[in-house]
């Protein structure tokens, strides 16, 4: 199985800003326009945290699912444009007989103020305009390497935007008046025969000189529950690519635990977050595949994907049902 990068959307990119606004990153921190607030979060090994506002803590529509932080962007300043930053993923469910797609929202960690964003396809027409689709994807995970934004795409592999691209459009696609548009892609390939890999949460591994995209299954009863780990080029930030431009992962286990909602690697250990239903809290594994510990209790009830904060020694990570949904951080040295 591996991963096969897409030509660049180029000549639709170009469209997009010819005809809209780029404003990259500084212009969507510049209109953050809605507030985040803090509150207590359950969970044994949680330390603080927030939730959303009255309408996305409670939306039918909208999902949470990924994390990640400007301290995978940038290891050395662990910011960008001076601000500590979070970013986390949404799907959309199917209301209204419409299916929204994917977004993010933008967040910044010291006012709690952010901003939910689009993810789009950009098209070109035969009249040379651009049309912008949602990205239909169920953006399980996502990490932040350099200027590229990685998003799960869960069997059909990995979908990856410049940060810099975001767009502020007139009449938006459902209203959004900022975009961001994917710019390639990762294909997943699959020989015959072979279980096809479900990129079910995605995060960045920078324990050692090279740094990995670490991704893994959400599995129950019989389904697989792999964990992967590709390698990044430090140069260019994209999937090392071997000489027939395949990005293959060097390391595979198919021991993982079921309910597997994230999972990140510091050092040589794995810690997973792990699902238990609607109403009871989560857990965290750690450890190695096939030597997990269980920290029972230890995040709120429908945790999801998960980072790591190096300087602080910590993790970031999220929960998805309405009217609980949290964002929360816990040290690393809970689970010691």
């Amino acid at each position: 199985m591996h991963l096969r990068r897409t030509d660049e959307r180029l000549d639709e990119i170009a469209a997009l800003h010819a005809a809209a606004e780029k404003v990259g990153l500084a212009g969507i921190l510049g209109d953050l326009d809605r507030q985040a607030e803090p509150v207590r979060v359950p969970g044994r090994a949680v330390t603080g945290g927030f939730t959303w506002n009255a309408h996305d803590r409670t939306t039918e529509r909208w999902w949470p699912q990924g994390i990640t932080t400007s301290a995978d962007a940038d290891p050395e300043t662990e910011a960008l444009d001076g601000k500590r930053l979070l970013v986390t993923s949404a799907y959309s469910h199917l209301v209204g007989g419409s299916n929204h797609g994917s977004r993010i929202s933008v967040v910044d960690r010291d006012t709690l103020r952010y901003r939910n964003v689009l993810l789009v396809v950009p098209t070109l027409g035969r009249d040379e305009t651009v049309r912008l689709d949602p990205l239909l994807v169920h953006a399980g995970g996502i990490a932040w390497v350099g200027p590229y934004l990685h998003v799960a795409g869960t069997r059909r592999g990995l979908f990856s935007c410049r940060v810099e691209d975001l767009t502020r459009v007139a009449d938006g696609p459902f209203g959004y008046e900022y975009v961001l548009p994917v710019r390639f892609s990762y294909d997943a390939v699959t020989p015959d025969g072979a279980e096809q890999l479900r990129y079910s949460f995605l995060s960045l591994d920078r324990s050692g000189p090279v740094p990995h995209l670490v991704a893994g299954e959400y599995g129950k009863q019989d389904m697989t529950t792999r964990l992967v780990r590709y390698p990044l080029d430090p140069e260019t930030f994209h999937l090392h690519a071997e000489s027939d431009g395949s990005a293959r992962p060097v390391h595979l286990d198919e021991r993982g635990v079921g309910h597997m909602q994230g999972a990140t690697v510091v050092g040589d250990t794995y810690y997973v977050t792990s699902s238990r239903g609607r109403w009871k809290l989560g857990s965290v594994f750690t450890g190695e595949p096939g030597a997990f510990t269980e920290h029972r209790q230890a995040v709120p009830n429908g945790p999801e994907d998960i980072a790591y904060w190096p300087s602080e020694d910590a993790f970031w990570s999220l929960s998805e049902y309405p009217g609980r949904r949290y964002v929360f951080t816990m040290p690393r040295s809970s689970f010691d």
